[in-house]
C-alpha cells in the first residue's frame, strides 16, 4: 500500500479532521504533527494493513519514526518500505529500529520466557553487538549474592525458583582499565512481581511481566549511545529478580542490612523494586561517576500522577534535571519532573531500623518518598543523580497513539543525555 504524507486537511467527504484519505494512487496521511502521524499509523494498522510503502515527499527521519511507533504492534508481522533518507538519517533510523524495538520486544516477553538470568544475558548480547571488545561483564546470582552481601537483591529474589541476578557491565571504549567512570546506569529488573506476601490483585498483577522495564530502558539507552559514538566509560547495573510467594520468600517485619550500613525494615513486600535498586546504587556510587541515573517502574503513585503519558523525573540537582528535560525535548519524548525535597528523606520512619521501605501513614507522596528512599543509597545524592520512575513504559491496552504493550520511551532521551554531557 503506497502511503503519502500531506500537511493539508483531507477533503470534507472524509469527515472533519480526518487523518486518512484514499485515492487511486494509495492512501494519504493528513497530519501536521508527529503525534497525528503516529495516530494515523495506529488507524492503518487497525484496518488490517500490515505492509506499506512510504511514498512522495515529507517522510523524513522523525516522520518515518513516528509512523513506525504507531504502526508497530505486539502481534503479527509488519513491514515498511522506507522513503529515501540521507545516509546519516537512515543509519539513525536503523539504530532505533534495532535497539528500541529490542527494548519493546524484551518488555513484552512473558515472564515464563524471561527470568532474571535471561534478562541479564539478553542485555549482554545487545551491548556486545554495539560495544564489541569494549564490553566486559560479570553476572552474580543466587547464593553468591548473599555471600557478597547484596542483601536487598538476594532477599527479594530468594522466594523464586529462578535465582536473582546482578549484571555489572563495563563499557570502556578507551581500553584503559584505569579510566574514570563517566556515568553509571542502574535498572530495576523485576521479571515478575506478584507483590510477595503483600499480594497484588489480579488486575494489578496481569502486567507485571513489564516490571523489568527500567532495566530494559537503561540497557537500550547505553546501546543507542554507543551506536551514536559514545567515547566515555559507562557502567551498567541490572538488578534482576522475581518477587514471588513461597516458603522462602521475604516477609513483613524482616530487616535488611545493606553494605553501606543502612538497615531497612520491610513493611510492604510489594515495594521491592527500591530494595533491589539499593544494591545497585551502592555499587554505582562507589565509582564516583559524573552521572548516576536509575530507571525503574517503581510506583503506582507516579502513574496516578502522570498516567502512561510521561516518565516521572526526580532529582536534587536542578541543573542536571534541566539538562534531562532539554534532552527529552530534543528527542521529543515525554518527561515530567515531580517533587523531591530533603524532608521526603525523613518520611520513612521505622521502629526497628534506619528506614522503612514504605512511607509512614501520614506521608502520602508515594513517588517522592520512594525516590527519597533511593537517595539514602547514593553517596552524593544532591549532585549528579537522576531517578526516573518509568510511568510511560507500558500500556495494558491500545490507545489511539500506541498499541498495547511496551513503548520504548526514554531510550533516546537517556542516550542523548549521555552524549551531550560527555562533550
Amino acid at each position: 500500500m503506497p502511503l503519502f504524507l500531506s500537511s493539508q486537511p483531507a477533503d470534507a467527504r472524509w469527515g472533519d479532521n480526518a487523518l486518512l484519505s484514499t485515492g487511486n494512487e494509495g492512501m494519504t496521511v493528513h497530519a501536521a504533527t508527529l503525534v497525528s502521524i503516529q495516530r494515523a499509523a495506529r488507524r492503518i494498522d487497525g484496518q488490517g494493513i500490515k505492509k506499506v510503502r512510504l511514498a512522495g515527499e515529507g517522510w523524513d527521519l522523525e516522520n518515518s519514526w513516528a509512523f513506525w511507533q504507531g504502526f508497530r504492534g505486539p502481534k503479527g508481522q509488519r513491514s515498511i518500505e522506507w522513503a529515501d533518507l540521507e545516509q546519516t538519517d537512515r543509519e539513525e533510523l536503523d539504530r532505533r529500529l534495532t535497539i528500541i524495538d529490542w527494548v519493546r520486544d524484551t518488555i513484552n516477553l512473558p515472564a515464563e520466557d524471561l527470568g532474571p538470568e535471561a534478562l541479564a544475558r539478553r542485555a549482554v548480547d545487545l551491548l556486545c553487538q554495539y560495544g564489541g571488545e569494549h564490553v566486559t561483564y560479570r553476572i552474580t546470582k543466587g547464593d553468591d549474592l548473599r555471600e557478597q552481601n547484596y542483601a536487598g537483591l538476594h532477599i527479594v529474589g530468594r522466594g523464586s525458583e529462578r535465582p536473582p541476578v546482578l549484571l555489572v557491565l563495563d563499557y570502556n571504549p578507551s581500553g584503559d582499565e584505569s579510566a574514570p567512570v563517566y556515568a553509571c546506569l542502574v535498572g530495576k529488573g523485576i521479571t515478575f512481581d506478584t507483590g510477595g506476601y503483600s499480594l497484588k490483585q489480579s488486575a494489578f498483577m496481569d502486567s507485571m511481566k513489564s516490571d523489568m522495564g527500567g532495566a530494559a530502558t537503561v540497557t537500550g539507552a547505553l546501546a543507542l549511545a554507543a551506536a551514536r559514538g559514545l567515547t566515555q566509560r559507562v557502567k551498567l547495573y541490572l538488578c534482576c529478580a522475581d518477587n514471588m510467594v513461597s516458603g522462602n520468600a521475604f516477609k513483613l517485619g524482616d530487616i535488611i542490612h545493606y553494605r553501606n550500613g543502612k538497615t531497612v525494615e520491610v513493611m510492604n513486600t510489594d515495594a521491592e523494586g527500591r530494595l533491589v535498586l539499593a544494591d545497585g546504587l551502592i555499587d554505582a556510587s562507589e565509582q564516583q561517576p559524573q552521572l548516576l541515573i536509575d530507571c525503574a517502574t517503581l510506583t503506582g503513585a507516579a502513574k496516578t500522577a502522570l498516567g502512561n503519558d510521561y516518565h516521572a523525573l526526580f532529582s536534587f540537582d536542578d541543573a542536571l534535571a534541566t539538562d534531562l528535560l532539554a534532552s527529552a525535548g530534543q528527542e521529543q519524548e515525554p518527561f515530567w519532573r515531580l517533587p523531591l525535597a530533603e524532608f521526603h528523606r525523613s518520611q520513612l520512619p521505622s521502629n526497628f531500623a534506619d528506614l522503612n521501605n514504605v512511607a509512614g501513614p501520614s506521608y502520602t507522596a508515594g513517588a517522592s518518598t520512594a525516590a527519597a528512599f533511593l537517595s539514602h543509597f547514593v553517596q552524593n545524592y544532591r549532585q549528579g543523580w537522576l531517578h526516573i520512575d518509568c510511568s510511560a513504559t507500558y500500556r495494558k491496552g491500545a490507545v489511539d497513539q500506541w498499541s498495547a504493550g511496551a513503548t520504548g520511551l526514554g531510550v533516546r532521551t537517556l542516550a542523548n543525555l549521555l552524549l551531550s554531557k560527555a562533550q
